[in-house]
């Protein structure tokens, strides 16, 4: 047994350069686990709270130091002494001491950092690579990509209003493979750009960024660069939409509104009947937050339409929260789970997400954000969970590569046991 002797919080910063919150936990074995917590743009308000400083004097109001002083003063004190191996005990107290809903009082970053930091110590004490500590002897299952090549939304300054145009490998035999054509296509894309005298700056997430002149001309260039690239859309390579209409809809005249593109505002019923002329007309596998966050009855409409068709995943409905994902089930809304660490603020509560969702036959996408750090976590998160997918941005910016990076070496201490879950859900 080996017990929590010190937790050490520090600022470092993310790949937007605001600060952010980094957590070390520090055992009797002597041992370090370290975790890094990421940081949204696009956030959906039921998500649990990121504490900031707020003082505007401070990076511009984004400091953390007010979390860092909670982890290493409020919760140090709590913790010290645990035994770093009772995750779930070791969540408990965390929450129970801050003692809000949406962990205001110490701040979701603060508590998550420690919590993984916690899960790091442990498995290094254990031997174990920390996927193989967190999913046990059964884990084997590689995720596809969702690649996140042409931004959008609230990630780019151009007229597309959707927030991430995504390309799936499902058609390869391995995440290696799926790395091999992702990485061609971005390249053919990239050519394509510079051929049409578009731009190729990349986003925040590592994706392109072209003033193009609609959301339909983004998909056709990438269904162009597909073939370029030599595959097959709709056979080697599908489709992914992240939308993020949460931040397109209007609360008080319930619509949705294109401002970037100028397209005409829609209802529910309408945005219902757009996502199903595009799922008609183009190779879409998935459609994330294809209405907003609250819309539940659109959200049964889009389902009842849709959901024997595509993947409709729940991000900003969700916010990977078993209560609300209870609350979809019950509803018979949408049939995917979006899974970000910091949305919920534990690694016990993450589980708890994923496994509901699994045991409900929803599948499940681990998932980064648009801050991120060189922590490459959610790459173990995905495998040792058996997510199935996983989204960690574009083929650029080391934050997004770390990630993709770490799923290669896993696959390959895995060997002949790697199964790659694309084909699985063609089957689906």
């Amino acid at each position: 047994m080996s017990e929590i002797i010190d937790i050490i919080a520090r600022q470092i910063f993310d790949s937007r350069g605001f600060p952010t919150i980094e957590v070390d936990v520090i055992t009797s074995l002597g041992t370090i686990g370290r975790a890094a917590v990421p940081s949204g743009a696009s956030t959906g308000k039921h998500e649990a709270v990121e504490l900031r400083d707020n003082d505007s004097s401070f990076y511009l109001g984004k400091g953390v130091l007010t979390a860092c002083s909670n982890v290493e003063e409020e919760i140090g004190e709590i913790l010290i002494g645990a035994e770093v191996k009772d995750q779930r005990y070791i969540d408990q107290l965390m929450i129970y001491a801050d003692g809000t809903e949406n962990k205001m009082r110490f701040g979701a970053n603060a508590i998550l950092g420690v919590s993984l930091a916690c899960a790091r110590a442990a498995a290094i004490e254990a031997d174990l690579p920390l996927y193989r500590y967190i999913g046990g002897a059964n884990t084997f299952l590689m995720p596809v990509p969702m690649m996140n090549v042409i931004n959008g939304g609230m990630h780019a300054d151009n007229k597309l209003d959707f927030q991430e145009f995504m390309i799936m490998p499902l058609g390869a035999s391995s995440f290696t493979h799926a790395m091999q054509m992702g990485t061609e296509i971005f390249q053919h894309l990239k050519s394509l750009l510079k051929s049409k005298n578009l731009s190729t700056n990349v986003g925040d997430e590592g994706g392109f960024a072209p003033n193009l002149r609609s959301n339909d001309e983004a998909i056709e260039l990438l269904l162009e660069a597909v073939v370029k690239a030599g595959y097959r859309a709709g056979k080697d390579i599908f489709l992914a939409i992240d939308a993020a209409v949460s931040d397109m809809y209007n609360e008080k005249d319930q619509l949705y509104h294109f401002e970037k593109s100028g397209l005409k505002s829609k209802s529910s019923h309408e945005m219902v009947e757009f996502w199903s002329d595009w799922a008609t007309q183009y190779p879409i596998f998935s459609i994330e937050d294809g209405l907003a966050e609250d819309d539940w009855t659109g959200w049964q409409l889009l389902t009842s339409k849709l959901s024997d068709k595509i993947q409709l995943v729940g991000d900003d409905l969700f916010v990977t929260n078993s209560k609300r994902i209870r609350q979809g089930i019950d509803m018979k809304v949408a049939n995917s789970v979006l899974i970000k660490v910091n949305q919920i603020g534990t690694l016990s509560e993450t589980i708890d997400a994923v496994q509901l969702a699994q045991r409900n036959k929803y599948t499940t996408v681990m998932s980064h954000r648009s801050g991120e750090t060189e922590d490459h976590i959610i790459a173990d998160l995905a495998v040792g969970l058996s997510t199935g997918q996983i989204k960690t941005g574009s083929l650029s910016r080391s934050d997004r590569m770390s990630k993709y990076n770490q799923l290669l070496r896993i696959e390959e201490e895995l060997g002949e046991q790697a199964e790659y879950y694309g084909k699985i859900l063609l089957e689906k």
